[in-house]
């Protein structure tokens, strides 16, 4: 238990930079706009076999949505922190206006909690007691977890595409490797990744990544990157520098990859600004 306060404290105790965040600014895909029409998001309380705890996730369906025409996918990490209307990256709001646009495809977006010890859940989620332990390690348990437990639960109510372009994952910071991790574990269904100020740092061995990205071979996915010039830059080495060595890999090897850089904090601030833009980038090999 020590050794993960450390960890939370280590990576979300500093003090924004709120100089540098505040130049981003929500666009029109970021606000409600009259006439789109609104997906619904149901809560529901899960409780994991393969690690045995407990979480939130939270479903949304667009609107759009027909049975008979299976639906794109798109997986987040600290799924609260993407879909809270009142937060950084309000991603209903903007998934219900790219979609009416045809600017991404008709896509149910399903945002996971990280797991906790109990059902007495702190009031902020990023506290919850297997964060780290899910998101910061390279095994294949999380991805596992996915795709064997959680996603199928969802298939069971939902007809989702079996075209592995079809599926996009997520997240921020520790999230944001995860992310990665996943896309990069189990490429033959997660075509797509997006890591907002992702945490390719020594917290449980993500430093590693460049050089196995370098030296492993290439994977069929398509990556969004982002982060700034003022994230963290602790014991766990300096997110900035990280991501751009993840960058100089993807480039070595050849990946389809875009980095929106900025001067940012560890913070959904930028990310956020631009959540509508990079998913377009993000779904534009899906014809509209």
């Amino acid at each position: 238990m020590k050794k993960f306060l450390l960890i939370i404290l280590a990576v979300f105790s500093s003090v924004p930079v709120f100089g540098q965040d505040s130049q981003y600014q929500f666009g029109p895909e970021s606000k409600r706009q009259d006439g789109i029409p609104q997906g619904t998001v149901t809560r529901v309380l899960f409780e994991s076999k393969l690690y045995g705890n407990f979480r939130y996730y939270y479903l949304y369906v667009p609107a759009q949505y027909d049975p008979s025409k299976p639906a794109a996918l798109m997986v987040f990490q600290d799924g609260y922190a993407y879909l809270r209307e009142d937060g950084d990256f309000r991603a209903g709001i903007v998934f219900d206006n790219l979609i009416a646009k045809k600017q991404m495809p008709v896509t149910i977006g399903l945002f996971v909690n990280p797991g906790h010890s109990s059902k007495e859940f702190p009031e902020i989620f990023f506290r919850s007691s297997n964060r780290s332990d899910e998101y910061d390690e390279l095994s294949d348990r999380y991805t596992d977890f996915l795709l064997k437990e959680l996603i199928p639960e969802i298939k069971k109510q939902y007809s989702i595409s079996d075209d592995r372009k079809m599926h996009a994952i997520g997240g921020l910071s520790s999230g944001g490797i995860c992310a990665f991790t996943a896309a990069w574990q189990r490429p033959d269904y997660f075509s797509k990744v997006m890591s907002h100020i992702g945490s390719f740092t020594d917290i449980k061995g993500g430093n590693e990544y460049p050089n196995i990205i370098r030296k492993g071979s290439k994977k069929d996915i398509k990556v969004f990157l982002q982060d700034g010039t003022g994230d963290l830059d602790n014991i766990h080495g300096n997110w900035w520098l990280a991501n751009l060595e993840v960058e100089a890999s993807l480039k070595f090897k050849g990946y389809e990859y875009k980095f929106e850089k900025g001067t940012g904090s560890h913070s959904g601030k930028h990310g956020g600004a631009i959540f509508p833009e990079s998913l377009v980038w993000l779904w534009s090999d899906i014809p509209k």
